[in-house]
C-alpha cells in the first residue's frame, strides 16, 4: 500500500533533542514503521492546518497513493487557536484533499502534555476537545478517522513531540488501522 502522510513535526519525525530540526534516526519515526507500506512523508516542522488552496492536491495526483493520512492541529493549538477553529480549517483543507479522489484518514493528534512548550491549561483543554471536533468533520466529509488522543503515546520533555517509544506506539496503532483499510 502506498501512503502519503501529511502532517507536522511528529509526522516528519522531528527529534526535539536536536534543536535544529533534525529527524530521529531512520527506523524510529512512525512513518518508517508502517508494515508493507511505501510511505511518502510530507511531514513539515511547524506546519499548521493550511488555509485556502494548498499544494497537496497536486502531490496526491503526482504520487497516486492508495491512502492519504492527515494529522495536523498541534501547532494550531500551540498558537492559541481553539478546537472549533482548527476543525473548521481542517474541514476546508480536507475539501482540497478529497477532490484529489483518494481515501483520506484524518488523525486527531495525541493529547498535548505539560512541558517546555505547553504551559497553559487552556491549550491542554483544547487539545482534549480536538478529537471530537475532528470526528465530526470526518463524518461529514466521509473520511476514515482515528483519534490518537485515545492511544498511549509517549511524549518528550516539551509536551508536544513523540519520544522514540511514542513513535513505536503510534506506529503499532497505525498498523492495526491499516490492516482494516
Amino acid at each position: 500500500m502506498k501512503i502519503l502522510c501529511i502532517g507536522d513535526s511528529n509526522t516528519y519525525g522531528y527529534d526535539p533533542r536536536s534543536y535544529i530540526g533534525s529527524r530521529y534516526p531512520e527506523g524510529i519515526p512512525w512513518t518508517d514503521r508502517l508494515e508493507g507500506c511505501e510511505v511518502i512523508n510530507c511531514g513539515t516542522n511547524g506546519m499548521t492546518v493550511p488555509r485556502g488552496q494548498s499544494r497537496y492536491a497536486g502531490l496526491i495526483r503526482l504520487n497516486d497513493p492508495d491512502l492519504v493520512t492527515v494529522m495536523l492541529g498541534t501547532n494550531d493549538l500551540c498558537s492559541g487557536l481553539g478546537a472549533g477553529q482548527i476543525a473548521g480549517s481542517m474541514e476546508s483543507f480536507l475539501d482540497t484533499i478529497i477532490d484529489a479522489g483518494k481515501p483520506v484518514l484524518l488523525i486527531s493528534p495525541p493529547l498535548l502534555q505539560f512541558g517546555e512548550w505547553v504551559m497553559d491549561d487552556e491549550i491542554i483543554e483544547e487539545s482534549q476537545d480536538l478529537g471530537e471536533a475532528y470526528r465530526e468533520v470526518a463524518e461529514r466529509k466521509g473520511c476514515l478517522f482515528a483519534d490518537a488522543a485515545e492511544w498511549d503515546i509517549g511524549m518528550t520533555f516539551d509536551g508536544v513531540h513523540f519520544s522514540p517509544e511514542g513513535h513505536a506506539a503510534f506506529a503499532q496503532k497505525m498498523n492495526e488501522i491499516l490492516e482494516q483499510v
